[in-house]
């Protein structure tokens, strides 16, 4: 068969095809689909043309023998907002792409402005790529956060020819594009904020950043479903991702779900004021804040979120279902894990909970995954299913087995230490726990389970 001269190429997407098509089975949309003369767009696999210098992209290319340890080249770049800097794992790195993504209202314009302050006032040159909002508006928000600074340079356009013209021109320590959604390549023949546009936009940008060695943030929307919008090729185009939510009316958390340069474990607590956003020094008496005394099915519980301990309360009610079908509703933990609790405490101590609802609340928004957290979870339901009001000064970790042995979990000695610090005068931990602890504070009584049993037995004695 002859080969066609002509392809149909998707404006939105950029996907391929030898025919045309209605709806576009890539990205979904309809009449999306543009012909092009294949002898007008001539593309080698060698020797392709660097768009810059006009030169071979084999000619000029160096290659290092080996790796070398390039470390002192350029250090991390602080901000000065430890709870931003703790997230990226001690700071921005020269020449990176990071994401940040978060529901409409969240605060993302507002932090990022704050760190662009926070760096002027230390001599860095920050631009500040504005597509969504006018010079007026951003001067607004500006007054309010009081981020007036000279370094702080405004850019109020979103196309990208522009864009690069301008970094070209000037030199900066920090670039923020606010938002990826709104800039765009008229080279494309696809609107702002499509598909094609994003990943083409988010490339570009990514290669601004290595060329110049400039960290770049790029803020970005999210959908409905809580997904960044856009294609998920960005997600791998940037060296990190963070995502920025509120867990209450007042506390934002801001964790990373991709980081080449850190953990991904780490999250930073802030608190939303009429002066912008504040840093949380001290999350655990900010989640525990407004616990309720004298009331059954509420446990505190130290889990580690990446290099820090946090104090958190888990709550468990148990109800008397009456649908047929019980229910089990999770909110901040695994559901499957709950599930695996309750059959363990169903089988090891005999508790009748398949007829019964069981719901279970992390406060604080904040979501666990670890296998500290069984312990915890058992002792709140026991204290539910019996309307055992725990003591105010308890704490519950440990990891709980199919066979209702209770096992130990890591980092204990800064568990106890966080439980201590906060005032907790009774510890509920594995009994295998003592034996490695060699130094651990007075003030707090550990009281050691091996099992189920143990644990049910010493919260039934309690009065």
């Amino acid at each position: 068969m002859p080969r066609a001269d002509s392809v149909y190429k998707c404006k939105e997407c950029g996907f391929q095809t030898t025919n045309w098509m209605g709806r576009c089975s890539s990205c979904g949309n309809w009449n999306t689909f543009i012909k092009y003369d294949k002898n007008s767009e001539k593309v080698s696999a060698q020797g392709a043309v660097d768009s810059d210098s006009g030169a071979s992209a084999e000619a000029g290319v160096e290659l290092t023998p080996e790796l070398r340890d390039n470390s002192g080249r350029r250090s991390r770049i602080t901000t000065g907002i430890a709870e931003f800097d703790r997230v990226l794992g001690g700071g921005m790195v020269p020449g990176s792409l990071a994401l940040l993504g978060g529901a409409p209202g969240v605060g993302k314009s507002t932090l990022v402005l704050q760190i662009a302050h926070r760096l002027a006032l230390n001599g860095c040159r920050c631009l500040y790529i504005a597509g969504e909002e006018s010079e007026e508006q951003l001067a607004l928000r500006a007054e309010r956060l009081g981020a007036f600074h000279d370094n702080i340079k405004i850019l109020t356009v979103a196309a990208w020819q522009k864009i690069l013209s301008h970094c070209q021109e000037y030199e900066y320590e920090l670039i923020i594009v606010d938002s990826i959604q709104t800039v765009y390549d008229s080279s494309y023949d696809s609107s702002p904020g499509s598909v094609r546009q994003v990943r083409e936009m988010t490339s570009s940008f990514q290669q601004l950043a290595k060329g110049y060695q400039v960290p770049i943030f790029l803020v970005g929307h999210v959908t409905k479903q809580g997904q960044l919008a856009g294609p998920k090729t960005m997600e791998h185009i940037v060296d990190t991702v963070l995502y920025f939510h509120d867990s209450s009316d007042h506390y934002r958390l801001l964790k990373a779900h991709k980081n080449r340069y850190g953990a991904i474990d780490e999250v930073g607590v802030f608190t939303m004021r009429d002066s912008g956003l504040e840093e949380v020094s001290n999350p655990s008496s900010a989640f525990l804040q407004g616990r309720p005394g004298n009331c059954s099915g509420s446990v505190v519980v130290p889990v580690k979120e990446g290099s820090r301990t946090l104090l958190i309360e888990l709550q468990a009610l148990v109800s008397t279902g009456g649908r047929g079908n019980p229910r089990r509703i999770t909110s901040g933990l695994n559901r499957e894990r709950a599930e695996l609790l309750l059959a363990v405490l169903d089988k090891r101590l005999g508790l009748d909970l398949a007829e019964r609802d069981v719901h279970f609340n992390i406060v604080g928004g904040i979501e666990v995954k670890e296998p500290a957290l069984d312990l915890a979870l058992a002792a709140a339901v026991i204290s539910s299913y019996y309307d055992i009001a725990l003591p105010a000064d308890l704490s519950v970790f440990g990891e709980v087995g199919l066979a209702g042995e209770i096992r130990a979990v890591s980092s204990h000695e800064k568990r106890i230490a966080e439980a201590a610090k906060m005032g907790f005068g009774r510890l509920i931990l594995p009994t295998s726990e003592e034996r490695e602890i060699s130094n651990f504070p007075d003030d707090i009584k550990l009281v050691e389970v091996n099992n189920m049993k143990d644990l049910l037995s010493f919260l039934k004695s309690i009065k």
